[in-house]
C-alpha cells in the first residue's frame, strides 16, 4: 500500500477538473482528503463528457474524485461555516478553485484560515491568478488554450488554430497544483511554517509551452508559429512530424534526412541536407510525405526500424487500450464503483518502489462520509440531526 502522505489532511473546496485532479494525486498517496460540496453536489457531478453516465455518475466525477471522503455543507448557513472552521483547525492543507475572493467573503480565505491554524497551507487554483486585470474572467481550458497561443501552435498554416483534443491545461495545471502543495508540505516539515500556493490555468498553459516560448523569445522571432505542413511544431526541423500512409498515419521524430532519404529511395534532387533540416523544412517534407503515402503503415514501420529512425504508428484509442506496454504499465484499472457497477479509471501515473497506488475509495456518493467526518469533529447524534434539519449539512444520498 502506498501511503507516503498518511497523516496529512487536506480540506478540498474543489470543483470541475484542475483542482479535483490535482488533489486526487495527493489522495492516491494516502492523504486524507475531505471533499466539501454543496448539498446539490459540485459541478463535476452534473456535467461530463459525451453525455455518459454510470448509474448517474458523470465521467467528470469519475475522472478526479477517487480516494476522497465526501462531506456536504451549505456554506450559506453559519452552522456549516462553523463546521468548516473546525475542519480547518484539524487540517494541514486547504485547497480551492473558486474565483478569487469567494472563500474570503465566507470567512474561510487564507488570512482567516491562518488565524485558525497558523501553519496552514492554502492552495488556490484559478483561471488567471489571484489578482490582476483578468481576475474576474471565467477561466476554462479551451479559453486559455486560445489566449495562451496553444491553439495557434497546434494549428496549421493551412487550417488555422486548433484546440488540443483534451483539457491539456487543466491536467498540466493539476500536476503543478499537486507539486506546489508537496513543496509547501516539505517547507512546513522543515520550518513549521505554512504558506500560500497559487496556480493558474494561464501560467500552466505558458509552462506547457516552455520549449516553444523559449525558442520564440530568444534571438530572431518568426513571423508565424503555426505548424508548417506535416511538421509538428514551428521550431522543429524536418522530418519531425506526422505523415499520412496508405492506410493510416505515422510519426517520425529524430532522424537524419540523409538516412531517411536512403531508406525511402528519395531522388537526390528532392533531398535536403541534414544541416539545412530546419531552414528548408518546407522543401524537405513534400517528397517524404508523397513517398510515405504510397506505403502501408506496416511497410513504413519496417523501413524506419531497420534504419534506426525514431518513429511510431499513430494510434487511435482502441489501439492504445490494446497496446502491450500500456497493459504492462497497468495504465487503466477497473474497480467496483460506489454504486456497485464496475468503472474503469486511469491509474495514478507514478510508481513508488515499483507499486502503483491503489483505489481505496472510488468516487463517492454525495455526502457519503458526512456523518463519519462530523463525528470525528465531536458532533453527537442530536447535533447531527439538528444540522441536517437546518440544511447546513446535506443528508447523505
Amino acid at each position: 500500500m502506498v501511503d507516503l502522505l498518511k497523516g496529512i489532511r487536506i480540506l478540498s473546496f474543489n470543483h470541475f477538473l484542475m483542482g479535483p485532479v490535482g488533489v486526487q494525486f495527493l489522495a492516491d498517496l494516502g492523504a486524507d482528503v475531505i471533499a466539501i460540496e454543496p448539498p446539490d453536489g459540485a459541478f463535476q457531478r452534473k456535467w461530463g463528457g459525451a453525455d455518459k453516465r454510470v448509474d448517474g455518475q458523470t465521467m467528470l466525477l469519475l475522472t478526479g474524485n477517487r480516494n476522497k471522503r465526501s462531506l456536504t455543507l451549505d456554506l450559506k448557513k453559519p452552522e456549516a461555516i462553523a463546521v468548516a472552521r473546525k475542519l480547518i483547525a484539524r487540517s494541514d492543507v486547504i485547497t480551492e478553485n473558486f474565483r478569487p475572493g469567494v472563500l474570503d467573503k465566507l470567512g474561510l480565505g487564507f488570512d482567516e484560515a491562518k488565524k485558525i491554524k497558523p501553519d496552514i497551507i492554502y492552495a488556490a487554483a484559478s483561471g488567471y491568478g489571484a489578482d490582476g486585470p483578468y481576475v474576474n474572467r471565467p477561466g476554462q481550458d479551451l479559453l486559455v488554450q486560445a489566449m495562451s497561443g496553444l491553439a495557434t501552435i497546434t494549428g496549421t498554416r493551412e487550417h488555422g488554430p486548433r484546440a488540443v483534443g483534451v483539457s491539456a491545461i487543466d491536467h498540466h495545471g493539476a500536476a503543478l497544483f499537486a507539486a506546489g502543495i508537496l513543496a509547501a508540505l516539505v517547507k512546513k516539515e522543515r520550518t513549521g511554517q505554512g504558506c500560500r500556493v497559487d496556480v493558474s490555468l494561464l501560467s500552466a498553459a505558458i509552462d506547457l509551452q516552455m520549449e516553444s516560448f523559449t525558442c520564440y523569445l530568444n534571438g530572431e522571432r518568426p513571423d508565424d508559429v503555426r505548424q508548417p505542413g506535416p511538421i509538428a511544431g514551428w521550431y522543429y526541423g524536418a522530418p519531425y512530424g506526422i505523415y499520412a500512409t496508405k492506410d493510416g498515419h505515422i510519426a517520425i521524430s529524430l532522424g537524419s534526412l540523409d538516412v531517411l532519404g536512403d531508406a525511402l529511395g528519395i531522388p537526390a534532387d528532392q533531398r535536403v541536407p541534414d544541416n539545412e533540416a530546419y531552414s528548408r523544412r518546407d522543401e524537405a517534407t513534400p517528397a517524404i510525405a508523397a513517398n510515405l503515402a504510397q506505403r502501408t503503415t506496416a511497410e513504413c514501420l519496417t523501413l524506419l526500424e531497420a534504419r534506426g529512425i525514431w518513429h511510431a504508428a499513430v494510434n487511435d484509442y482502441s489501439d492504445v487500450v490494446a497496446d502491450p506496454q500500456v497493459a504492462h504499465n497497468k495504465s487503466f484499472q477497473t474497480v467496483k464503483g460506489a454504486t456497485g457497477s464496475p468503472i474503469t479509471l486511469v491509474s495514478h501515473p507514478v510508481r513508488y518502489d515499483g507499486e502503483v497506488p491503489e483505489v481505496r475509495l472510488p468516487p463517492q456518493k454525495l455526502g457519503a462520509q458526512s456523518e463519519e467526518i462530523l463525528k470525528e469533529l465531536g458532533y453527537d447524534a442530536g447535533q447531527l440531526q439538528a444540522l441536517y434539519a437546518k440544511g447546513a449539512v446535506g443528508v447523505p444520498s
